[in-house]
């Protein structure tokens, strides 16, 4: 082994900015990691996983015939096994751009689409884009912590701004105000909502281009749980406010085909009036790509088939069980003394609950809570901490409703268990 005199010799080192940077950087996977690891081994009931936003584990998620029938297709067609563009193959770029198009009021061309592997390189690439010396960026409270990790990762200073509980979660535009300043560049916005469960309405999403105008900066919408709605507000894309602020849209075919392993996102922008093309917002994206990994081609040759021949049937079929599974989710923590919920969700796969650590005994916070529950219960449950939100919980309500209920059985005994004695 080399001492210190004789490390010294070598003219590399960690990058120790990066690395202090990513050291303070919460993850999900991080936070996970830990409470799969404080699983009792002794346990021999199955573990309920009510922390990531991966249902494809459950039969009754399984993807559309149609999806594996394309990738199938398109790897024996033999068209797909050289490289693609960095931005994507043609065929896959108009196919999503006619996809995006029917919710919206002007028509995309292929030229606003740059294809992703999948939407986590979807927000690596805005992000760095967007991170120009002295820049900051508002991002929501509670929200999705790649953001902030990709920030750290890049020194753009992060902003946050307020979720309202009261108001359904809706974002709070007097402290965009109050937060932006002239080195803002943008807001990000994610709807349907990870973690609260909300679906914006047309309204409020048309108040929130209208302050990102008065403030000269772009939206970045991150839908990458498009239409996955099951309330009494349908899905509106940011987009469709686009002629009013520059848009780009964040997404991908993870969550409405139920396959976040196949890897295939895409970025969008939505500027009818050519706002980020005149401004090198474009360029430059394409050229980042021009040095990124791509998706498989394989990949990007089956998009064009999936989005235009999977049946509504299939759709139909993900929005029952989210919304049988929501109303569990609800209804459940609602017999949990110390867990209160203060909205139903009515989209995506999730939704955020209040912690009270004060009716629980040797339980001090939201993330020993979760340690405490996946060890003594096999359960999994994502601290608020994590999401940006101390003693709340993210409840992951993507899995089928049978293993819902096992887990909120579980939940409630230990919460009967750990109750402070009145």
């Amino acid at each position: 082994m080399e001492n210190g005199s004789e490390l010294e010799k070598w003219g590399f080192r960690g990058n120790e900015k990066l690395s202090a940077a990513l050291a303070s950087a919460v993850t999900v996977r991080g936070i996970l990691m830990k409470l799969f690891e404080s699983l009792s081994k002794d346990d021999p009931r199955p573990t309920v996983p009510l922390g990531h936003g991966d249902p494809s584990a459950f039969p009754c998620f399984r993807t559309a015939a149609v999806a594996e029938d394309a990738i199938v297709d398109a790897v024996r067609s033999a068209k797909y096994n050289g490289y693609a563009p960095s931005v994507g193959i043609l065929p896959a770029r108009r196919a999503i751009a006619d996809y995006l198009s029917r919710d919206l009021p002007y028509a995309l061309s292929p030229d606003d689409v740059h294809v992703t592997i999948g939407c986590i390189q979807a927000i690596e690439v805005t992000m760095a884009v967007l991170a120009r010396p002295g820049a900051n960026i508002l991002l929501p409270r509670p929200g999705f912590p790649y953001y902030e990790s990709r920030a750290a990762a890049i020194n753009l200073e992060v902003r946050h701004f307020d979720l309202n509980p009261e108001k359904g979660w809706e974002v709070d535009l007097e402290s965009i105000e109050a937060l932006a300043d002239e080195n803002t560049v943008a807001m990000v916005i994610i709807n349907p909502g990870n973690p609260c469960g909300t679906v914006y309405t047309h309204q409020h999403l048309k108040k929130i281009a209208e302050t990102a105008r008065k403030l000269g900066i772009l939206v970045v919408a991150d839908e990458v749980y498009h239409h996955l709605t099951f309330g009494s507000n349908p899905f509106v894309p940011m987009g469709a406010f686009g002629s009013i602020v520059p848009v780009i849209t964040l997404g991908s075919i993870s969550k409405r085909w139920i396959v976040p392993g196949w890897r295939l996102g895409w970025i969008v922008t939505n500027d009818p009036n050519g706002i980020l093309r005149k401004l090198g917002v474009v360029e430059c994206i394409t050229s980042y790509l021009n040095m990124a990994a791509d998706p498989p081609t394989f990949m990007q040759g089956a998009v064009p088939h999936m989005l235009e021949k999977t049946g509504e049937d299939f759709f139909a079929k993900v929005i029952d069980i989210l919304r049988e599974a929501a109303g569990i989710c609800y209804d459940r923590i609602e017999e949990i003394p110390c867990i209160t919920c203060p909205n139903k969700p009515e989209g995506s796969m999730f939704v955020m609950a209040k912690l009270n650590v004060s009716l629980l005994e040797d339980i001090n916070d939201d993330m020993e809570f979760c340690l405490k529950l996946a060890k003594e219960e096999s359960v999994i449950v994502l601290p608020g901490v994590a999401v940006g939100m101390e003693n709340w919980l993210r409840i992951t309500f993507g899995i089928d409703p049978s293993s819902l209920e096992d887990g909120f059985g579980r939940i409630k005994a230990f919460c009967e268990r750990h109750a402070k004695k009145q």
